[in-house]
């Protein structure tokens, strides 16, 4: 039997993704490896280093490197109304089975919220549909970075590709070659930082919107994920997942298929 050896190239993620872990508590074994080490190994001989060992070390000493390895390792893509027949789902379906059973505070919360785009794209809908005052919306992520591009609330015109333009002329202001979002509807969203594989969630949603995300993760990790957000939910809230993300087997968490991407808590879970 030939013994395996680990490769001295192996050792050097490895140690990296040890190190990453004990000094920002991310842990990299949680994504796919395959991905997220072409991801980073790209990032690193981009930047001229040699070793995961040596771009680790000049990350810790260079805030604007470390944000730039958070905005690879998250994927930071996002847009306004992204696949917008699932948006009009949402609107049509989603919004009014919810406050046909709820006619006090909504709670939403877009979980992985990037630069904005998602939460910004809820709270439109929302102030379309009248919704927005008695709704309360929480948007997280992991990437500071991230976070301060959504709370500035500046885009390029790609990123409204997707907005109905009666919309679009509502909630956005052009200025120069960027848009800006509307300050009004900029202040219902509370952003916050949040490690979604180890910080507690809180309680009470009536909707979690995370989409485009657990592609990322491990199976281990979605399961995970997949527990917290259902014990999240209120009985009858709803789960929005993106378009790749089908969950098998959703009554193990206590969801059910409503529209294809949005799981509903059984009435009786948790109850």
């Amino acid at each position: 039997m030939t013994e395996q050896v680990t490769l001295p190239e192996d050792k050097d993620y490895i140690d990296f993704v040890h190190n990453i872990e004990r000094s920002t508590g991310i842990n990299l074994a949680e994504y796919k490896e395959a991905q997220m080490k072409r991801r980073l190994t790209t990032l690193r001989m981009k930047k001229g280093f040699d070793s995961f060992a040596v771009f680790y070390e000049a990350m810790m000493k260079d805030k604007a490197l470390f944000h730039e390895f958070l905005d690879r390792m998250t994927i930071n893509v996002s847009e306004f109304w992204r696949n917008p027949n699932r948006w009009e789902v949402l609107q049509d379906k989603i919004l009014p089975a919810l406050t046909s059973r709820n006619s006090g505070q909504l709670k939403v919360w877009s979980a992985a919220c990037s630069t904005g785009e998602e939460p910004y794209t809820l709270a439109m809908i929302l102030a379309e549909k009248g919704l927005l005052a008695r709704t309360s919306i929480l948007a997280t992520d992991i990437d500071d970075g991230a976070l301060n591009k959504a709370k500035e609330g500046m885009y390029l015109e790609r990123s409204l590709k997707d907005v109905p333009p009666a919309v679009a002329s509502r909630y956005f202001t052009e200025e120069g070659h960027l848009y800006r979002f509307s300050d009004s509807l900029k202040k219902e969203v509370n952003f916050q930082k949040q490690n979604l594989l180890t910080d507690r969630f809180d309680s009470g949603f009536d909707l979690i919107v995370c989409r485009n995300v657990m592609i990322y993760f491990t199976e281990e990790a979605k399961h995970k994920l997949y527990t917290k957000f259902a014990a999240s939910l209120k009985p009858g809230g709803f789960l929005f997942v993106g378009s790749t993300e089908q969950i098998f087997n959703s009554i193990q968490y206590g969801l059910e298929s409503s529209e294809t991407f949005f799981y509903q808590k059984t009435i009786d879970a948790a109850s």
